[in-house]
């Protein structure tokens, strides 16, 4: 078998990681720690914000606490009223071994930071570092004061996390394919939330530790940690939103309208045509809502369809039960967004919202090409040509296409040809 191939981002940005913490590591050992309380501090800080690392959902930002203190590390400039002297390579250094050393528990369970997040984290306080600390030990800031500092420090720390949205969407971009501009401004849509509070959180400490000390740091920790709480009930509540909807789902397979996790499998496939396409998180949450409940219509049904295959019926039979299975959408209580989805599925495509049309078009497909055997490769082209043909008037072109692309890259079919 051949070695997996590495995007040349990846490589190039965790090379680049790997080398700063490495020279900066280096640096830090061969002339020691300068002001060694204050390093000491900040690495604990940074520890524990790893140690209280969000385990849970997929988040931006997994260990808030551990941000915000490394980005006040790396902005600090006076100490309890004392110029600061330690350097960008101590900031990383510093910060590197507080994260390394509060991801062994989460590491030996398997659930440790992963590389992209380590390689980011490094190149962006290594970026904010080298905004600050050079310009600082220089003077350049010494006539700045009061608001004007505090402004400094915001405007810093916003240029930072507008990088690390970058390298974010970057990074997702060489791993998954998907288009890098809707992926960045997922990025940019998610930093008035926990992102704020980080930037926040950094600003404040870094200015408070400038003029009271080191007592400063767990004062200000506290708010952060709450909000991180609060965040942590809010996605348990989503996921329990999300479970409650999948189980309904199952509904016409246990009843034995369906196959077997049909529901899932188009939802899945779904959610990536979705990305391919662009659309926002919130277009995805009901795309994926409105995959996973497309056939709950077929409840109404006395007599269930030979393998809930609906993309076969006469257009007016499958009107018939899309309208059915909205309105149980609507009596269970979900957004109505994913009811207008799935009372909108059957209708022409010109007619249709974009995810009624990537359900439509997913669904045909799953059901068409599922369940194939050894002939499964085959079966699947034969079904994405049957929904190329239909792109006159009941299968959306650009979805077709999208949904093609998908296949491609995730090697669910044969590579396409021409």
């Amino acid at each position: 078998m051949t070695a997996p191939r590495h995007p040349p981002l990846l490589v190039l940005v965790h090379g680049g990681a790997a080398l700063v913490a490495v020279v900066s590591l280096g640096v830090t050992l061969d002339t020691g720690l300068v002001e060694r309380q204050a390093a000491v501090a900040f690495g604990v800080l940074v520890a524990v914000g790893e140690l209280a690392r969000w385990t849970g959902a997929q988040v931006r930002e997994a260990a808030p606490l551990g941000g915000a203190g490394a980005l006040a590390y790396a902005l600090l400039g006076e100490h309890a009223g004392r110029n600061s002297e330690h350097g960008v390579a101590q900031v990383v250094g510093v910060v590197l071994a507080g994260m390394l050393a509060g991801s062994v528990p989460h590491t030996a369970c398997g659930r440790g930071p992963s590389a992209d997040q380590l390689a980011r984290r490094v190149l962006t306080v290594g970026f904010a570092a080298v905004c600050f600390q050079p310009l600082y030990n220089q003077g350049v800031f010494d006539t700045w004061s009061g608001p004007a500092y505090a402004l400094l420090l915001v405007a810093l720390l916003a240029l930072t996390a507008l990088c690390d949205a970058v390298l974010a969407a970057a990074l997702a971009r060489s791993r998954t394919g998907w288009p890098f501009a809707p992926l960045l401004r997922e990025e940019l849509r998610a930093m008035p939330g926990i992102g704020t509070a980080v930037v926040a959180t950094g600003v404040v400490m870094a200015l408070a530790v400038a003029v009271v000390g080191l007592w400063a740091l767990p004062v200000f920790s506290l708010p952060l940690l709450l909000t991180q709480l609060s965040l942590r009930r809010y996605a348990a509540v989503r996921t329990t939103y999300r479970q409650t909807i999948a189980s309904l789902a199952r509904a016409t397979e246990i009843a034995g309208y369906t196959p077997v996790g049909h529901a899932r499998r188009v939802a899945a496939l779904s959610l990536a045509v979705g990305r391919d396409l662009g659309l926002s998180g919130p277009e995805l949450t009901v795309l994926e809502h409105a995959a996973l409940m497309h056939d709950i219509g077929q409840l109404s049904l006395v007599d269930p369809v030979p393998d809930g295959a609906t993309a076969g019926l006469p257009p007016d039979e499958q009107r018939r039960i899309a309208l059915l299975g909205g309105a149980v959408v609507r009596r269970t209580g979900v957004d109505a967004a994913v009811a207008v989805v799935v009372e909108r599925q059957a209708d022409p495509y010109r007619e249709q919202p974009l995810a009624a049309r990537i359900v439509r078009a997913v669904n045909a497909y799953e059901e068409k090409a599922h369940g194939a055997g050894p002939s499964g490769p085959l079966k699947a082209l034969e079904a994405l040509e049957e929904l190329r043909l239909g792109t006159a008037g009941d299968y959306a072109p650009d979805v077709v296409e999208a949904l093609a692309r998908v296949l491609a890259r995730d090697c669910l079919t044969l590579p396409l040809t021409g």
